[in-house]
């Protein structure tokens, strides 16, 4: 709120840009009154588990439920007592969220900031018999999005709930878009979509068909537990709304999970010989996203598509052997020029 209200007292109209990192939740689970004892098993979800994914042979797979977070997080009692925990500090960041945005209302800022809720990943809290955030189940990369947008544009969607495949990198082109710019002047810098057309209502969707995680997990102990050099120690996901392949580099196989039929990510289909197809489909498409352009930051897509269309009628012309290979306008400066005759001055 001082951050806030310092913008403001600078004088005139001061855009800014305010990102709140809330540590909580998260370890030692920690939790002050009256938080500490709001909720019980009542509140509780369902663990989501089978007895098969327990008993993976695949390498990593296992490794992860190997881990000492995982080991415990399997333990119904430990479970218990951190989501009691857990569900308090996540209370308590609301009503800290709370605090700061009435004070945005007492003080008219509501009306002209935009608000975004979310989280850079999910917390498995023995989902899947593993705890921590390692792996590429939707208990891990589904994460919350709130946004509220004061736009009179946005009137039309309040309330709405969308089903787009979204991913957090769409949120700086969002944000450039509504500072007034046109998020396709850096689409050659930042990748993602402007979220503005679908909280104006113009659409209901990204144009994007599969979302992506990537993962590199070389420092951690199961890559030594592995022997894996740290290039081998990553793996990448690929997402549809049918399905999710996740990719190991090292050797190991993929991992495939039906989300239409298996919602709950619980059958591994990765050693399918019925899915093969499937699972090709899905490599395909993640070899197409690590081709993509992501590194040239210099120039715009109009740019480069303005000067492949034309010289500039400047500079050596490369290639050219007669005047009449190009057109009037791009050789008309060269017609009828010529170097001077040195020769006989030798």
């Amino acid at each position: 709120m001082d951050f806030i209200e310092a913008r403001s007292n600078e004088g005139g109209e001061t855009p800014w840009l305010c990102h709140v990192s809330l540590f909580k939740p998260h370890w030692p689970y920690i939790v002050p009154a009256p938080y500490h004892d709001m909720y019980g098993p009542q509140d509780f979800l369902p663990v989501v588990r089978a007895q098969a994914e327990r008993e993976t042979d695949h390498p990593v797979l296992k490794g992860f439920l190997n881990s000492p977070a995982s080991k415990a997080f399997s333990r119904d009692d430990v479970r218990d007592t951190v989501l009691r925990g857990y569900m308090g500090l996540v209370k308590q960041c609301d009503d800290q969220m709370g605090v700061l945005f009435d004070w945005l209302e007492e003080t008219g800022r509501l009306q002209d900031t935009m608000i975004v809720v979310t989280s850079d990943h999910g917390d498995y809290l023995g989902d899947h018999w593993t705890g921590e955030k390692m792996f590429f189940h939707d208990t891990s990369i589904k994460v919350p999005l709130i946004v509220y947008d004061p736009s009179s544009e946005a009137d039309a969607t309040r309330g709405m709930v969308c089903d787009a495949l979204v991913e957090s990198i769409d949120l700086v082109p969002t944000f450039y878009q509504v500072a007034g710019g046109d998020p396709h002047d850096i689409d050659h810098i930042v990748e993602g979509y402007s979220l503005c057309p679908i909280l104006h209502g113009e659409t209901t969707q990204t144009p994007r068909d599969a979302s992506f995680c990537e993962y590199d997990y070389s420092h951690a102990p199961l890559a030594e537990r592995l022997g894996l050099h740290p290039d081998d120690a990553r793996m990448f996901m690929v997402a549809t709304r049918e399905w999710k392949l996740i990719q190991f580099e090292g050797g190991f196989r993929p991992v495939l999970f039906d989300l239409v039929n298996d919602p709950q990510e619980l059958n591994d289909l990765g050693q399918s010989p019925d899915h093969a197809e499937v699972i090709a489909q899905m490599q395909d498409r993640l070899f197409a996203w690590t081709r993509r352009q992501s590194q040239r930051v210099t120039r715009s897509n109009a740019e480069i598509l303005a000067q492949r269309r034309s010289s500039g009628g400047l500079g050596v012309m490369i290639g050219v052997v007669d005047a009449d290979d190009v057109s009037p306008e791009d050789s008309a400066k060269y017609r009828g020029h010529k170097v001077a005759d040195h020769r006989a001055l030798r």
